[in-house]
Order: structure tokens, then sequence, then C-alpha cells
């Protein structure tokens, strides 16, 4: 149920009606717009709602939908039940062209009917003889004209008068000629028609000396215009033709009549078809218009809004280049009432007015404007209570209007009801207004129904505070520029800064010291708290912000000093190796000397065991300062490659990579092989054979270095997905290439490449280098629904 009856004028719903329409093609489109209605049945909603966004994915990433010829022949197909009433051939073109918009609209839906699966349920209403379009065909042309060839005695007709023209023709130019020899008429005369009839134009003077039919004459009466005697027959000839094809034409669009007559319930099914397409198409379109998405419904009494916009206060914006803001609001089992207070001008009503519009445009089958993650519920009855409905007939005042739509509220609500009420209790004394409010809110609770009231009386906001299932709220205020920040913010109540604003008006400091006077003690703190609690959640808001910026720059800084931390300690090892090798260089000058001073020792005959001792001190203190091979990570040692047949327990390498493994299993032309933890299945021709040896050695250096590819870790974070959009040619190969090692590496057999479509560039280079790969199988692009164009997904062997 609806209350009251014109809720739609306000909600401004009569305007979405109207920027639907300027969408629409034809009258069909508009007879479906006027028939819209709100509904509360679910699987409606949830049709209509899917209809509209799947035909908004076909404008916005589809091929283009057809949209010519969405032509209103609806008095065309009313004649055809009439016996003997016939289609004139204007009409009959009319029929044929938008005939064929149908079938260009059921072939697009019939070849995507997987992917459209709400918009292809439509194409059971069309069902139309093929013999219809070649009967249209072989009848009217593509011009709009009946073809010669749509009867024998029409092709003959028009052949006599072809000839009879021709004769005329040329009868009448030979007179022109001679008139004009003889000076009856002027050389740049010409052959001219009157009432159908070729006449010929000839100066006042000379009309008698050429015998013939007098048609007409000039406005200035110095020309007659003749019909001469010799093509008087002709004429008549070619008249009595032309009536002939009239006649034969007048019969062949009856017999069309009568051929199409059979088949009108099947034509207009069709057109019913036509004008669902353009009626949804228009909603499309203003969906579009407006960022409208379809968020995730509910079977549920349910509101959880995220950034949803009032569309015609964002429209308006647009064309001022003003900022909206955004509301986000949640209705739910424990917070079905939000009471929202706040300064005047700061935003209520048009909340009120959003949460009204969108749920109405929702359950009217349309999109709305709000983000992903957003859900709608579903509501049976909303009742609305919104502007001043004072009624001089009925002797109502804005009081007793508000009353009458709070007994119709509490009377009717359930709780499948939404409720929106604007400034609850005003129009009487405000300590009786608030008191009443206070017991309908209460009833209304009771009653489980939802909804949202914008009020200024205090004792709303406490009974708020204290009922379970309400909840306060407050549209946010500036304190320190007086100006309101249309910004919901559920959880407590907003003060109306009437003394603040009226300060910043101008009104007199006198005054508002005798109001402040006026209020009760009670009032002045409560009012108070309010202001104080907002200017804390202010502090609150920016220490937060401050908190966050700081925690950006500190990880800044961390990053810093980590990258500050391995330069230093890589220098460190620079430094110490450069010193080791000093040493070396010290200990090898050192060691000539010693070997010198030990010849001579020799030679003069000392003992043996002495000389050991000096080389054993000496050995050892040169192990002391053996210099440490310090080996960059990137730095690439070739690994050489044995030929023979690669066999269970052989060690291998893949190709074009330093990545070592053991063969445990071979099956036909595939290996399995262990690589540390990792076991993959790899082709055997994408494997060399190495020596145990030199396997080893691999593994020792892997070892040392204390670096490499921990495999393991690289398959659990290995993503077979890359975005390479927006970025250079140079760098998206590279990327490409490092997606084609990895996958290799931990033996994946398909890949996916998102580079966007653009211009095609990008797409194309890459198609390009990947064809340089012998071990790529295929490549090609991602069905039309999940990008198209936009992926190449690559098959590995």
């Amino acid at each position: 149920m609806l209350y009251p009856k014109n809720i739609e004028q306000k909600l401004g719903f009569d305007k979405i009606r109207e920027l639907i329409a300027e969408n629409c093609l034809s009258n069909w489109g508009l007879q479906y717009l006027e028939k819209m209605r709100f509904s509360d049945d679910y699987e409606h909603i949830c049709k209509l709602t899917a209809q509209t966004q799947e035909m908004k994915e076909i404008l916005l990433f589809d091929e283009p939908f057809p949209n010519q010829n969405f032509l209103n022949v609806q008095e065309s197909l009313q004649k055809i039940p009439i016996q003997g009433a016939f289609l004139s051939e204007n009409e009959l073109f009319q029929l044929k062209i938008s005939l064929s918009t149908i079938r260009e609209c059921y072939s697009f839906l019939q070849s995507r009917k997987e992917r459209y699966l709400q918009l292809a349920e439509l194409l059971k209403l069309v069902e139309i003889d093929k013999k219809i379009f070649q009967r249209l065909e072989q009848i009217v042309d593509d011009r709009g004209n009946i073809r010669d060839s749509a009867s024998a005695t029409l092709q003959d007709i028009r052949r006599k008068i072809i000839s009879e023209e021709q004769l005329l023709q040329k009868t009448t130019d030979k007179i022109l000629r001679q008139a004009k020899q003889a000076g009856w008429a002027n050389e740049e005369a010409s052959l001219t028609i009157r009432g159908g009839r070729i006449v010929i134009p000839i100066a006042a003077e000379h009309k008698r000396k050429l015998k013939g039919f007098i048609h007409d004459e000039s406005a200035t009466g110095q020309t007659i215009f003749i019909e001469p005697a010799e093509i008087l027959d002709l004429n008549n000839t070619l008249k009595e033709l032309q009536a002939q094809e009239r006649r034969e034409i007048i019969r062949i669009l009856t017999e069309i009549t009568d051929f199409l007559r059979p088949f009108l319930p099947n034509l207009q099914k069709a057109y019913q078809f036509l004008g669902l397409i353009d009626f949804i198409m228009a909603k499309a379109k203003f969906a579009i218009k407006i960022n409208a998405n379809a968020p995730i419904f509910e079977k549920k009494t349910k509101i959880l809004w995220k950034n949803a916009i009032h569309p015609l206060l964002w429209l308006l914006h647009s064309r001022e280049n003003k900022p909206i803001v955004p509301l986000n609001i949640e209705l739910s089992e424990n917070q079905r009432i939000i009471v929202v207070s706040g300064p005047n001008a700061g935003g209520k009503s048009v909340a009120l007015k959003t949460v009204g519009l969108l749920q109405y445009m929702w359950q009217c089958g349309l999109l709305v404007p709000m983000v992903e993650g957003s859900v709608m519920g579903v509501f049976q009855d909303i009742f609305i209570d919104i502007g001043d409905e004072q009624s001089l007939e009925n002797d109502l005042s804005t009081y007793s209007s508000h009353l009458t739509a709070m007994r119709q509220f509490v009377n009717l609500a359930s709780e499948k009801t939404l409720f929106l009420i604007d400034e609850f209790g005003t129009g009487t004394e405000p300590r009786l207004g608030g008191a009443i409010a206070e017991a309908i809110l209460e009833d209304l609770c009771e009653k489980k129904a939802f909804g949202m009231i914008n009020t200024h009386y205090g004792n709303l906001k406490t009974f708020a505070q204290n009922k379970k299932g309400i909840t306060n709220a407050a549209m946010r205020f500036d304190m320190q520029n007086l100006e309101p920040l249309y910004e919901l913010e559920i959880g407590q109540a907003g003060s109306s800064f009437a003394f603040e604003i009226a300060k910043k008006i101008g009104l007199p400091k006198k005054i508002l010291a005798k109001a402040q006077e006026k209020l009760s003690s009670a009032e002045i703190n409560y009012d108070k708290l309010l202001k104080e609690l907002e200017q804390e959640r202010k502090i609150l808001k920016d220490k937060i912000q401050e908190i966050a910026r700081k925690e950006q720059e500190y990880q800044v800084l961390l990053k810093k000093y980590q990258e500050q931390t391995a330069f230093l300690e890589k220098e460190r090892k620079k430094l110490l190796n450069e010193a080791k090798i000093e040493a070396k260089k010290l200990l090898q000058e050192a060691n000539q000397k010693i070997e010198q001073t030990i010849r001579q020792i020799r030679e003069q005959k000392a003992e043996k065991n002495i000389t050991k001792d000096l080389r054993k001190n000496l050995e050892e203190f040169r192990q002391n300062l053996q210099v440490e091979e310090v080996i960059e990570e990137n730095e690439n040692q070739d690994i050489e490659v044995i030929s023979g047949e690669i066999q269970v327990g052989d060690w291998v390498r893949i190709k074009g990579q330093n990545t070592l493994g053991e063969v445990l299993q071979i099956q036909g032309k595939d290996a399995e092989i262990a690589m540390g933890e990792l076991r993959s299945v790899v082709k055997l021709n994408r494997l060399e054979k190495i020596s145990r040896k030199e396997a080893k050695n691999e593994q020792k250096k892997f070892a040392k270095k204390s670096i490499g590819i921990n495999l393991t870790e690289k398959l659990a974070n290995f993503s077979s997905q890359i975005d390479v959009r927006g970025k250079s040619t140079e760098v998206a190969l590279q990327e490409v290439d490092k997606l084609l090692d990895d996958a290799l590496l931990a033996g994946f057999n398909e890949v996916r490449i998102l580079h966007g479509k653009g211009d095609g560039i990008l797409r194309k280079m890459i198609r390009e280098h990947l064809k340089k790969y012998d071990f790529v199988a295929s490549f090609a692009s991602e069905h039309a629904d999940r990008g198209g164009d936009g992926y190449t997904i690559v098959k590995i062997k």
C-alpha cells in the first residue's frame, strides 16, 4: 500500500518518469512507461531490475543494440482486422522496416541468450512467420514504393506508362522546338505540368496560333500554358494508365492486408516485445546517466546503502559543477527506526526523500545510484508525510493534515512497512505536539515498522536514546564555520544550533541573551552536551586522520630504513672483502720473504724440523686470512649441459632457467621432477640433462650463497594473471616473460594477461611476442562476457 495518493509527486518520481520518457523511441515504450507501477512482488522486482541491468551491460560493453525504426504502427494494426480495409503504401513500408527491427532485436538476443537470461525470456513473445517477411519484401522496396514485380498486371501497366511517357515527351519536345522557331515561345521556355498534364508555355499574343487546350496563365497574363491538340490523346491515355496503376496497387494492398489478417495476434505480440525492449532500453539509458546499479537484493525488510545518491539532486548539481554528499544508512531488525535531528537546511529532508525515492524506484524495476555492496530489501507499504498538506476545502490545518497522516500510519503499519516523516510533531504547541509524536513513534516501534523521521524535539531524541529498535542520527555541522556538512551520522542526536545560526545571521546579542534566559537549565545543558559531543567527534575524527597520516609516514620511513640497512650491509661485506684481499696480498709478499729465509736457512744446513714448524705456523696464519668470496645475487653462473637420453634419477634443468631438479618418473613425453620440496610435471623436450657432479656443485653454491628460489613459497604466491594496462610495451613484455617463466616453474598450463581493449596496440605487441615462445601452444581472447578482447588467454604445452 502507498500513502498518500500523490506519493510520486511528493518523492519526485514524476520527474523520473519524464526523464525516462525522453529516452523512449516509440509510443509502444511510452505506453509501458505509463504502466510502470510500484510492486512488492519479490520475484517480479528481480525480473524487472535484472532486465534493466542486462540492457545496461549491452549498451555499455556489447556491440551496438538495434535502435532504428521503433515506429508506431498501432493504427495500421487496427485496420488489419477490418474486411475491405487496406494498408497504405507508407503504412506497409513502416510495417516492413519495424518488423525488420524486431527481427534484428530477436537475432541479437537469441545469439546471446546464455548471457542475458532475463531479456531472452522476452523472445517467447516473438513468433513471426517467415512468409510475412518474404511477402513484404516482394511487394515493398527499400524506398517504400510498390515494386513493379508485385504483380504481372502492375508490371505490364508500368511498362505501358513508360512507353507513353516517352512518346509524349518526344512529341511535346518537337512541338516546343517548332514554337520557339516560330517565335511563339521564349527561347528559355521548357515543358511544364498543369493539372497533371504536360503543357507548353506560349506568349499570350500567339495563343491562337497553336491549337490546343488552355490550362493556365502566368500571374502577369503574358504567358499561356497550352496542351497541344496533338498530345491531347496521349495525355488522356497516360491518365487512364495511371488510374489503372492506382487500382492495381489498391488491389495488391488489399490482398497483402488480407494475407496479414490471420497473423495479427502474433504481430501484436511482436510489437509488444518491441515496446518492452524500447521501455527497458530507456530505463537502462537513464541508469547509465545517473550511474545507477543493481545492488544485492534480499527478500526481507532491510536497507543497507553505501554512498546512495538522490538522482535528481545529482543531475542538478552536475550541471552546476557542485559536489553532492552521498548517504550511508542502515535499517535492520535491530535498528528499525532512525530519528534524525540537526540544524535547519542541514539536509534532513533531502536524506528522507533520498530513502523514499530510491526504494520506490527499485520496487518499480529501476536501478538505483549506490555503490557495490549495498543491499536492497522489499517493503509491502511505503507511507510518507512530507510537506504541508493543509486544505481549505476540507478545513484542515497543517497540524490536522499531519495527524490525518499519522492516523493512517498507526492503523495500517506493519513489520513490512517503510514510513518517512518530515518535521515530526510540528504545527501545534511544542510540548503537546512532542508528547503525541512520542506516543505515535512508540506505537510504530511496537508494530515493528521500519522508518525514518526528522525532528527538532528533544523528547524524541531522548526517547530514541532509550528505546530498543530506535536509533538517533544527526546531520553533521561545522562548528568552526557554522555551516552544515550535509552528512548523516548514525548513533547520536544532533543539536539544532539555533543560537549559533541566529548569531551568524546577525540577530542582536541582546535578543539571544534574553532567549537563553528563558530556557530551562535542563534544556540548556542537553543542547550544550550535544554541541560538545559534536565538537569532540570532530576532534576525534581529526586525530584519527592525523594518526593515519603519521602511520603512512612511518611506513615510508621504515621502508627507507630497511633499504639503507640492506645497502650498509652490502657495503660492509664489500669493504670487508677488500680488506681481506689486501691482507692476502700482504700475506703473499710475507710468504715470499719467509720462503726466502727458509731457503737461506736450508742452505746453511739448518734443522729440518725448525723449517717445518715455521711453514706450519705460516699456513695457519694464511688460513685465518682466507678471503670470503662474495657472490652477487644477480650473478648468473653457466651450467654445463651434457648429451644423452634423460632417464629416471638424472639431474636436469628447465631450458632457459637455472632451476635444477631430479627426475622421479617418466611417462611418455612427460617427466615428473623434484625441485626441492616441489613436484612438477614438465615436457621432456623442455629439459636439459646435467651431470650429477655439476648438480652437487650448484647445490653447494646455493647453500653458500643462502639465496635462491624457494619453490614452495613461489608456488604458493604464484598468480596466473597479470595486469599490464597503462604500462609501456617494454615493461609489459618483461612482465609477460616473468609470468611465463613462473608458470613453467610452477607447472601451470594456462595464464591470463589483462591488457585492456583501448586501441589494441598493446594487445597486438603482446601476441606478436608470444609467437616467439616454442612452449606456447596457443593464445586467444577471453569469452565476451568475461572481458573479451581485453584479455589474452595463453595455453602452455
